[in-house]
């Protein structure tokens, strides 16, 4: 792992350890929301519906590569022909670092811990990146979610975290799976 990564993680760990236990509550659905939601009302629901936008192509985690090898894990073919296209995934909030969240990582089964305070042994490989346009109120991440946005495929750090990732969705629309 390079010096750059490592330093992301420490100080993604130190910040994990650092933010009050009362936010782990909170994310359990137990206190009321205040501000924005993933889970809006009716009303907000229809307001984020796909009017007017392209239909978004149903894209799985078992869809998302083709295998590896030694240079690395090879994109599938369907996910190359969807980047920069809408699509909708259907997954699991990985547990946040803070209960307010610009992005989130979309996993396929629930996690029982934060992502970031593990080692890299506990992270899985078939995870995207969720990319919000505002910040939004996490809520329980054992709860599947439908995500629906822009496609963005490639190798990218993120500037402010240091968060590299390979698969990226730029979502417009966020809902309880169904």
């Amino acid at each position: 792992m390079s010096h750059r990564t490592m330093r992301a993680i420490g100080i993604l760990l130190l910040i994990s350890l650092i933010l009050p236990a009362a936010w782990h509550r909170r994310a359990e659905g137990t206190a009321p929301q205040r501000g924005p939601s993933l889970f809006g009302s009716p009303v907000q629901a229809m307001a984020l519906g796909n009017w007017g936008k392209e239909a978004a192509a149903p894209l799985g985690f078992a869809e998302l590569y083709s295998g590896a090898s030694s240079l690395g894990i090879q994109f599938s073919p369907k996910l190359k022909s969807l980047n920069g296209k809408r699509v909708s995934m259907v997954g699991f909030m990985a547990p946040p670092l803070k209960p307010t969240l610009a992005f989130f990582v979309l996993t396929k089964v629930p996690m029982a811990i934060c992502p970031f305070c593990s080692t890299d042994a506990d992270w899985p490989n078939d995870i995207v990146v969720v990319r919000l346009s505002k910040p939004v109120t996490a809520l329980p991440y054992d709860q599947p979610i439908q995500v629906t946005g822009r496609l963005e495929v490639g190798s990218q750090i993120d500037r402010e975290t240091g968060f590299v990732s390979l698969v990226r969705i730029i979502a417009d629309t966020l809902e309880r799976a169904k």
